[in-house]
C-alpha cells in the first residue's frame, strides 16, 4: 500500500477506534484490528496496534486507585495471559495466514455476540484460584493467534463482582499485559519489524485523539444504544472476515 493511503488508514482506524474506547471504556484494539483486518494479514494489524493500545490502557490502568489490590487479586491471571499469549503468538506469527484471519474473524464474532446477550454470570470467589490462570490462559491463546484481548477475559472479570471503577481499571491490566506479551511474542517470532514500530508510534496521536472525542461525546449521547451497534458491528466484521479466510 503507497505511502499516504496507509496513512489515511492508520489514522482513520485509530481515530474512530480510540472514540470508541472513549465512549465505552474499552475496544480499540478489537476495533483496529477488525479494520484493519480487511486491508492487511492479521500480523501486520497486530503489530500497528502495539503502541496505541499499550499508551491507552496504561492509562486507564493507571486512572483507578486500587492498582495494587487488583494486581493481588489476578496476578494468576495475568501469569495465564501471558503464558497463553507466548504460546498462541506463533498461530499469528507463522505461515497460516489464512487461519489467523479465520480466528480473528470468529473471535471478534464470539465477542460481539457475547454483548449482545449480555450473560449473567457470576464466578464464586472460591473458584477464582483456578478460574483465573484458566481464563488467563484461553484469553492468552486467543490473543497470540488473533491479536483480540477480550475473549474470555472481559466476561469472566465482569462475573467477579467488581463496582464500575475497579472493572474499568482491571480490565485496564488486563489489556496492558495483553498488549505486553503480544509485543515479546511477536518478536520472538521476527514478526515485529522496527517500520512497523513506527507505524505503530504514528497511531497514538489519533488514537488519543480519538479517545478524548470518545469521551466527549458520552456526556452527549447514550452509551447503552451506542453499544447495542458497536456489538452489531463486530458480528458482522467478524462473519466476513471468517467468510473472507475461508473463500
Amino acid at each position: 500500500m503507497d505511502a499516504l493511503p496507509f496513512a489515511l488508514l492508520l489514522c482513520g482506524v485509530f481515530l474512530f477506534a480510540g472514540a470508541v474506547k472513549g465512549l465505552l471504556g474499552l475496544g480499540l484494539p478489537t476495533v483496529a484490528m477488525g479494520l484493519l483486518g480487511l486491508a492487511m494479514p492479521p500480523v501486520q494489524a497486530a503489530a500497528l496496534l502495539l503502541v496505541p493500545s499499550l499508551v491507552t490502557n496504561v492509562w486507564q490502568l493507571l486512572a483507578g486507585p486500587r492498582f495494587g489490590a487488583l494486581l493481588a487479586r489476578l496476578w494468576p491471571m495475568m501469569l495465564g495471559i501471558v503464558a497463553g499469549t507466548l504460546t498462541g503468538s506463533g498461530i499469528i506469527a507463522g505461515a497460516a495466514a489464512r487461519n489467523a484471519s479465520v480466528a480473528l474473524g470468529i473471535a471478534l464474532a464470539l465477542y460481539g455476540l457475547v454483548g449482545l446477550l449480555k450473560p449473567q454470570l457470576r464466578v464464586p470467589p472460591s473458584v477464582e484460584p483456578w478460574a483465573g490462570p484458566l481464563v488467563g490462559a484461553v484469553t492468552g491463546l486467543v490473543t497470540g493467534a488473533t491479536g483480540v484481548f477480550v475473549i474470555p477475559a472481559v466476561p469472566y472479570l465482569g462475573s467477579l463482582d467488581l463496582d464500575r471503577n475497579d472493572l474499568v481499571q482491571a480490565l485496564g491490566l488486563s489489556f496492558t499485559v495483553s498488549t505486553l506479551a503480544l509485543a515479546v511474542g511477536l518478536a520472538l517470532h521476527g514478526a515485529l519489524p522496527l517500520a512497523a514500530s513506527g507505524a505503530s508510534l504514528l497511531a497514538v496521536l489519533p488514537a488519543l485523539l480519538g479517545m478524548w472525542f470518545g469521551g466527549w461525546l458520552r456526556l452527549r449521547v447514550r452509551p447503552e444504544t451506542f453499544r447495542r451497534g458497536f456489538f452489531v458491528g463486530l458480528l458482522l466484521l467478524g462473519g466476513d472476515l471468517a467468510r473472507r479466510g475461508l473463500a
